[in-house]
C-alpha cells in the first residue's frame, strides 16, 4: 500500500518504520496543512496527529474515498460526524483509543471482568500513567476501559480527577517521565481487592497494531470498523 502518514511525531516515525519493513510505502507524510494533491495519491491515510487537527485530516481523507485509521484522542465529540462523512463518500474507518494488539486483549478481558462484577459488593477504579508530552487527560485508552466497566456495573459516568460521588467512576491521571503507557482496574472492597494491568514497555505494540489495522480496514467493504474486529479476525 501508499500510505500518507497524517501527523508525523513520534508515534508516526514509529508507524513508518513498522510500515515499510512490512513492504508499504509511506508516500507522503505531514505535521502541516494537507496538500490534497499528495494525499489522493495514497491508498490509505493513517492519522496520530492532535486534536486540534484530527477532525480535518479525517474529514478529507475520507471525502477523497481514502480508508482512514486513527489514533488520535480527544476529538470524538465530532465522532458522528466523522461516522456521516464515511457513509456519505462510501470510505472505510477505523477509530481507536489504542491499537496496541496487548491492550485490545486487555479490553475483552476488563470486559468480562465488569460482567462478573456487575452484581457484587465491589468497587472499581481506574489509574493510567503516561509521559509529560501527553495532551489529554485521562488518556483514551482510559476512557475506554471506563466505558466498559459503567456499561456492566453500578456507574453512570467517570470523573478525572476523581470525586465524591459513588455515581462516578474514578479515574486517577499520572504524567511521569517517558512512561509508554500504563493502566490499571481495580475492584476491592473491604475484605479484598483484584486488580488487572497493561503495561506498555516501548511503542512498537501501537505502531505494528495500527499497520496490522490498515491492513485489514485496507480489504474490507465500505463501513465503520473497530479493533475489536480485528482482533476477531486475527485470533479465530
Amino acid at each position: 500500500m501508499k500510505l500518507a502518514l497524517l501527523g508525523y511525531g513520534k508515534m508516526g516515525k514509529a508507524i513508518e518504520k513498522v510500515a515499510e519493513h512490512r513492504g508499504h510505502e509511506v508516500m507522503y507524510k505531514t505535521n502541516r496543512d494537507l496538500d490534497l494533491d499528495q494525499l489522493k495519491q495514497a491508498d490509505l491515510a493513517i492519522d496520530f496527529s492532535v486534536p486540534d487537527a484530527a477532525f480535518k485530516n479525517i474529514s478529507e481523507a475520507l471525502k477523497l474515498q481514502l480508508p482512514v485509521i486513527s489514533g488520535t484522542t480527544g476529538w470524538l465529540h465530532r465522532y458522528n460526524e466523522v461516522v456521516e462523512l464515511c457513509q456519505e463518500y462510501n470510505s472505510r474507518f477505523l477509530y481507536a483509543s489504542n491499537f496496541s494488539l496487548g491492550v485490545n486483549l486487555f479490553f475483552k478481558l476488563n470486559a468480562c471482568f465488569s460482567k462478573l462484577m456487575a452484581n457484587t459488593d465491589y468497587d472499581v477504579k481506574l489509574e493510567e500513567t503516561h509521559h509529560i508530552h501527553k495532551k489529554d487527560a485521562p488518556s483514551g485508552t482510559a476512557i475506554t476501559l471506563a466505558e466498559k466497566v459503567i456499561e456492566h456495573t453500578k456507574y453512570s459516568d467517570w470523573a478525572c480527577p476523581p470525586e465524591q460521588n459513588e455515581s462516578k467512576l474514578s479515574i486517577e491521571a499520572f504524567r511521569k517521565g517517558e512512561v509508554f503507557g500504563d493502566h490499571t482496574v481495580t475492584f476491592f472492597n473491604k475484605i479484598d481487592q483484584l486488580s488487572i494491568r497493561h503495561s506498555a514497555f516501548s511503542r512498537d505494540g501501537f505502531s505494528k497494531g495500527a499497520v496490522v489495522a490498515a491492513e485489514w480496514i485496507y480489504k474490507q467493504p465500505t463501513g465503520v470498523y473497530t479493533m475489536a474486529q480485528v482482533l476477531d479476525d486475527l485470533t479465530q
